[in-house]
């Protein structure tokens, strides 16, 4: 066996082993139901702690067991919530914003299908929902702040728009005036400004806070093992991400009054939930120092975030303000940014979970994206695909270097051929003398052999790494291609099992073994472009190599066959490429590859093999 061959063939079994161990660990995710939803009409209508307690240092604390609301009114008025990209509701009991849907995106591509709910009421399915408030300090009994219960009033008619924020106040009856505006922007971001007017004649103190309230895991988690879904948070540059059930096993913590645990922001943080797509974030003004406060109430099954800000004393005749943001929608890249970069929300591009190959990943996606928007700029149908496309040609282009003195050192290896045959025959069957004068031969001609396998492997992290990125950026959701493919982030709906859609059946259920079987157009693709890309070099002669060579792209095609459409697109293009440099370079070096009569040899030698 010559020495590229050997280089060609660890580098494909390398390949081979390395995504047949990825799609044996991490398989395409499926939809599961949450072991924590709910199912009794109690678990639907308890509440989150809004009320507090001093501590014994004077400052304030979130209390998990107290004060808090029973059931929502189904009569308390609401406040409607109408942006260009999300619709909801606030309701004036506790001035909680409890309903939100996201109206640029659908629940699935069926037509009519439900715009995605974000945010829902106690007694929906699903409660989820922001509250704000102040927690009472010394000189203040719990009744005398707002709480979850709390009917806080409005003018008649008020909606929140991005041109008009809503107001909300209550007196509590003891010269304290609280007030709430509440502002959102043409995206996803909401600003609360709290205030509080003393109009008497004691001095309180008390601290703002923000909470966003959880029942129970999200029934559509899709536990998967390359990405994160549950709390998430930024301390002073740290990324925190913690899973439900890693919450559910903290600790109890008496100041909080449940398993809860408390990190101290100094300067700039935010704290919140995320999804696959979907993120809730509690983020104080950047500079303002507060406490994060992750927490699970057992016997409500409420998983609950606050950011609680320092401790405001309030003399006779002062107000005190506080400000907190509220980021509730997609994890929308080029918004997300935008909150980062010019809203000074440190680090948020982190809430996308970009994973452990982050340096390549952000990077990949930076460009796809703008490639994206280049392209829909320019009006072309079906823009993401096409910037996958040209994704990859400019990774190849980045590579060509490499690729180029990779390919030159082949070719250099075919005019070495007889040469190596010769030294075979004279070294017979001392191995010894044979690497030896390998060796001298490959220093002499300047070749190095294992330079052939370095194109292959550059390959593995960088398709990791877009397999990531497809998989968790918004972006890839639901985007179109052409003809059947209507979906980047999910695998090629078509199916040989009913030719492709020429007969009158369905295909089979996505992830089941019929359709990992019946293959896809795409995959297809794909095993048809690895097949040629062999053939530019003939097979070699050892039927154990010919038996591997035979069997790879096939076996390819089907293992790939399930990944997300946008990946074997990648794939596919890769493979284009690769022929056409290989063959261009190869061809400059005076070595012509002979495609067509590799293929013919193929054929025979199977027609052979069967008449033996």
């Amino acid at each position: 066996m010559d020495d590229q061959n050997k280089n060609l063939i660890l580098a494909t079994a390398l390949s081979f082993i390395v995504i047949l161990v990825w799609f044996v660990v991490f398989p395409p995710p499926e939809p599961t139901e949450s072991p924590n939803a709910r199912t009794t009409a109690e678990s639907t209508t308890s509440e989150p702690t809004s009320a507090s307690t001093p501590t014994a240092e004077g400052d304030t604390t979130v209390a998990a067991q107290s004060g808090g609301a029973t059931t929502l009114s189904q009569d308390a008025p609401r406040l409607a919530i109408n942006t260009p990209t999300v619709e909801g509701a606030i309701s004036l009991q506790g001035g909680r914003i409890d309903e939100l849907s996201l109206k640029n995106y659908r629940e699935t591509l069926e037509p009519g299908s439900d715009i995605v709910q974000l945010l829902q009421p106690v007694g929906g399915e699903e409660p989820y929902y922001a509250l704000f408030g102040w927690a009472p300090g010394a000189g203040l009994a719990p009744d005398q702040v707002p709480n979850a219960d709390t009917i806080w009033s409005a003018e008649e008619g008020s909606e929140l728009t991005p041109d008009s924020p809503v107001t909300l106040r209550w007196d509590n009856g003891s010269g304290l005036i609280f007030e709430r505006v509440i502002s959102v922007d043409e995206d996803f971001m909401f600003t609360v400004t709290q205030s509080v007017e003393n109009t008497g004649s004691q001095t309180p103190t008390l601290a703002p806070y923000g909470i966003i309230a959880r029942h129970g895991e999200p029934a559509d988690m899709k536990n998967f093992f390359i990405l994160h879904e549950g709390l998430i948070s930024m301390s002073d540059g740290e990324l925190a991400e913690v899973d439900y059930d890693d919450v559910a096993d903290y600790e109890f913590n008496p100041r909080e009054g449940a398993p809860a645990e408390v990190v101290q922001v100094n300067e700039n943080g935010w704290t919140g939930f995320t999804d696959h797509y979907w993120m809730t974030t509690l983020i104080p003004n950047p500079g303002t120092p507060f406490k994060s406060v992750n927490k699970y109430d057992p016997t409500r099954n409420i998983y609950q975030t606050e950011a609680v800000q320092p401790t405001l004393t309030v003399q006779p005749g002062e107000k005190a303000t506080a400000q907190t943001r509220l980021f509730a929608g997609a994890k929308e890249w080029e918004a997300i940014r935008s909150y980062q970069n010019e809203g000074g929300v440190e680090r948020f591009l982190d809430s996308i979970d970009w994973g452990w190959f982050f340096f390549l990943t952000k990077p990949i996606f930076a460009v796809l994206h703008w490639l994206n928007v280049t392209l829909a700029g320019m009006g072309l149908a079906g823009s993401m695909g096409w910037a996958i496309i040209g994704l990859t040609l400019l990774i190849k282009a980045l590579l060509l270097p490499l690729a180029y003195k990779s390919y030159v050192s082949m070719a250099k290896m075919k005019e070495l051929q007889p040469q190596m045959e010769k030294i075979k025959e004279t070294a017979g069957d001392d191995r010894q003398k044979l690497q030896q004068e390998m060796m001298a031969l490959y220093k002499k001609e300047k070749v190095n052999p294992a330079s052939g396998c370095l194109p292959i492997l550059l390959q593995i992290p960088i398709f990791f790494s877009l397999y990531k990125v497809i998989f968790v950026t918004l972006e890839l959701r639901h985007a179109p291609w052409v003809g059947w493919i209507k979906d980047l982030s999910a695998p090629d709906p078509s199916s040989l099992y009913n030719l492709w859609g020429i007969f009158p059946w369905d295909a089979p259920e996505p992830g089941s073994i019929m359709a990992l079987i019946f293959i896809g157009i795409l995959p297809l693709l794909l095993g048809i472009s690895m097949w040629l890309q062999q053939k530019l070099n003939p097979a070699p002669t050892d039927p154990t190599q010919q038996m591997i060579f035979a069997w790879m792209p096939w076996v390819f095609m089907f293992m790939l066959g399930s990944f997300a459409s946008g990946l074997v697109i990648y794939w596919i293009a890769n493979n284009t490429i690769t022929f056409s440099q290989q063959y261009l370079i190869m061809r400059s070096q005076g070595y012509k590859p002979d495609v067509l009569g590799n293929i013919k040899s193929s054929f025979k030698r199977k027609t052979q093999t069967e008449e033996k």
